[in-house]
């Protein structure tokens, strides 16, 4: 696969995001490659089209592999494994943040229950133990919120992000006539 100026700097840029995600930028631009590849690549197509050495791509596979956003082909007659990127673009940030959280947040949260339930240090200051309360809880909500986006269909997701741009408008709306509402009569 030959890659055009434009096409070749969203690769690389993937492979920054990639970093920033949980994956090394080598293996963020060996699944950019993938998702713009209309046909499936094999693993020489993938080394050559990116200038590294096929055992990164092997390395890199086995890590999309993990993550499951890949899925393996064989073509008739071809010993060669064919590699192309699994599900639509919302599977993908559906699998990332799911895989995020079992790497990230799963054990912060894990932490935060054990040290919140250990009663042997309960002499640990107030604002402390608060403060880990109130992370615990962030990390919790977030994760119920996201367990629930994931199950939305793409078309649902879709649309309540379009929503979600007028929330924060009728909140605004709604803090302002609360604030007016409170103030005495003669301020107003």
């Amino acid at each position: 696969m030959t890659l055009t100026p434009s096409l070749s700097s969203f690769v690389m840029h993937f492979g920054e995001m990639g970093s920033r995600w949980g994956f090394n930028r080598t293996v963020g631009q060996m699944y950019a490659l993938l998702v713009i590849s209309e046909a499936p690549l094999s693993a020489s197509d993938i080394a050559e089209a990116l200038s590294i050495s096929r055992g990164n791509v092997s390395m890199g596979l086995k890590e999309l592999q993990s993550w499951q956003l890949v899925q393996i082909s064989h073509q008739p007659g071809d010993r060669k494994e064919y590699f192309t990127a699994l599900g639509s673009i919302w599977d993908m940030a559906k699998r990332v943040m799911e895989e995020r959280r079992k790497r990230e947040i799963d054990p912060t949260l894990s932490l935060l229950r054990t040290i919140l339930l250990d009663s042997t240090e309960q002499q640990e200051t107030d604002h402390a133990r608060q403060r880990l309360q109130e992370i615990h809880d962030l990390l919790e909500s977030l994760t119920k919120w996201t367990n629930e986006l994931q199950r939305l269909s793409p078309e649902n997701l879709n649309t309540l992000l379009k929503l979600s741009s007028g929330v924060g408008k009728v909140l605004d709306m709604k803090d302002k006539f609360i604030t007016r509402d409170i103030r005495p009569q003669g301020e107003r």
